[in-house]
């Protein structure tokens, strides 16, 4: 997993820019092709293993590719769209504290104490990063006061 963060990190940071030129759909939809065009020298291994999976193992590939993938990479993009990168990349943070939350209402498993506080300490983290800053007037920073011009 490790070896991957660095090709997803550099994805980010292209789409940004890309986002200017194209919608959060085709931006997306260009960066599944290019997933796909990396996968091709496996695509043969995928024909002859296809054939002996089941139907369920066949509808959850394409769930997956359908749903996490499609869905989540496009709400990304238009995100993204938006706001900077940076801010958009302390939105992550968010994810362990919703998967905790997620996992006690779907699957009933009660977190621990440190979990829930490890999650409302990455959900402050977020709210931090995500606030508004007000900074000072150029001239306010520089202590000289703004002297109004003669009109006539």
């Amino acid at each position: 997993m490790r070896r991957g963060r660095p090709v997803v990190r550099r994805g980010v940071v292209a789409q940004k820019p890309a986002l200017r030129h194209g919608s959060a759909l085709q931006v997306t939809t260009f960066g599944c092709g290019v997933g796909a065009v990396a996968c091709l020298p496996f695509s043969g291994q995928l024909v002859s293993q296809l054939g002996d999976a089941s139907a369920g193992a066949t509808l959850n590939m394409v769930y997956l590719g359908v749903f996490p993938t499609a869905i989540a990479f496009t709400t990304w993009a238009y995100a993204l769209a938006r706001t900077s990168a940076g801010r958009m990349g302390a939105t992550t943070y968010a994810a362990p504290a919703l998967v905790v939350l997620m996992s006690w209402a779907a699957l009933g498993e009660v977190p621990a104490l440190i979990t829930l506080g490890g999650g409302l300490l990455c959900l402050a983290g977020v709210a931090v990063s995500r606030g508004s800053r007000r900074r000072p007037r150029p001239d306010a920073a520089a202590g000289v006061d703004r002297v109004p011009e003669r009109v006539g």
